[in-house]
């Protein structure tokens, strides 16, 4: 082979490795473009669903002083005579029910664990609660403890509580999922392994809803 065609050669593999190196170049530079936008959408859905993690924390601290409340108050209901003890039983009752189900992890995409939720901590908030507070006006001396009439206010207190809680829950769920459900969300939900996964709103019973009356 002459030199006019070596040198030929050598400029045509030269050309050749140029070009490979401008297209792994542009490669990396259109993987760059998605790369980052994806990056920051994975950090976005990252905050949205610890903002979700906050929320949920705070309505179950305010679950919990309701539930370190009750025992008080049945200790001081039990000092009215004649109050009816199968009223105290369901209180207690329900307050095991609601205490003993605990959510994590998946359990926020599951609807059934979500209703089982709902309907244990319904039970005590509009059901044993509220029978308590309703009957409570047949008894004179059961108004009359200035103990009792403490815990009321502040089961009311901690019964307003829990339902911002559950709207402020609600609203980052709302958030966290509109974000999930967006193009670049679900896609970078998908190329990441599905991390992220739907979280389900706390749909409380109607009855619940409504913080216990007092009345004196």
């Amino acid at each position: 082979m002459t030199d006019k065609a070596m040198s030929v050669l050598r400029n045509f593999e030269m050309f050749g490795r140029t070009m490979l190196e401008l297209v792994f170049l542009s490669v990396l530079v259109v993987a760059g473009v998605f790369a980052v936008p994806g990056c920051q959408k994975y950090d976005t859905l990252i905050e949205k669903d610890q903002v979700c993690q906050q929320k949920w924390s705070d309505l179950e601290a305010d679950l919990q002083r309701r539930s370190e409340l009750i025992p008080n108050l049945v200790s001081t209901v039990k000092a009215a005579a004649n109050y009816e003890q199968s009223t105290l039983a369901k209180i207690t009752e329900a307050r095991a029910s609601a205490t003993s189900i605990k959510l994590s992890g998946d359990d926020f995409a599951d609807p059934a664990k979500m209703k089982a939720f709902e309907e244990a901590q319904a039970k005590l908030s509009a059901g044993a609660i509220g029978r308590l507070l309703v009957s409570n006006e047949n008894y004179p001396k059961l108004q009359a403890n200035g103990q009792f009439t403490d815990l009321m206010k502040q089961l009311e207190g901690t019964e307003n509580r829990i339902l911002r809680a559950r709207q402020q829950y609600n609203e980052s769920v709302k958030d966290y999922n509109s974000e999930l459900g967006k193009i670049r969300g679900a896609v970078v939900n998908k190329a990441t392994g599905t991390p992220f996964k739907p979280r389900v709103y706390f749909a409380a019973a109607p009855e619940s809803t409504a913080a216990p009356k007092v009345s004196f």
